[in-house]
């Protein structure tokens, strides 16, 4: 039996008019939440704030940032591996983001806007990472019922 091993990363909740960022890596037919792998001594908010950068050419300022929480899930795109995330939310939309124009850079190949409340089923063609389905989205989903 193979040992699991564990990925740590860091990503972000991006939310505009009830739907939410999400991006596939090149290559793979998960969506996730963009963010990535911390580099060596890098904080966990060091890690999204570079990774968005990276991925997205977004540039956030960290006092827009809000910790949702720290999930553990079976990762979307390596097997006999689980993810520990460490999640942060953004407060609104940053100021130079252009929701019409985004595109992906780096590793990804595409992005799109999901309706967190309304996640389509996993296909062959077409998965959402579990540490998002699993994690992420109720934990969005008390913090929407505490705060109402």
């Amino acid at each position: 039996m193979q040992e699991t091993r564990e990925i740590r990363v860091s990503a972000l909740v991006l939310r505009w008019r009830g739907s939410m960022l999400m991006v596939r890596k090149r290559g793979t037919a998960a969506f996730m939440l963009p963010g990535g792998k911390p580099e060596p001594g890098e904080s966990a908010l060091e890690t999204v704030l570079r990774e968005v950068r990276e991925e997205l050419d977004l540039h956030l300022d960290p006092a827009d940032l809000e910790e949702l929480g720290t999930f553990t899930a079976s990762a979307a795109n390596e097997a006999d591996h689980r993810v520990v995330g460490d999640v942060f939310v953004h407060r609104g939309l940053p100021d130079d983001f252009d929701v019409a124009s985004i595109e992906p850079h780096a590793e990804l190949e595409s992005v799109g806007w999901f309706d967190p409340d309304a996640l389509p089923e996993d296909t062959p063609q077409r998965t959402f990472a579990p540490l998002t389905r699993w994690g992420v989205l109720p934990a969005l989903a008390r913090q929407s019922s505490d705060t109402a």
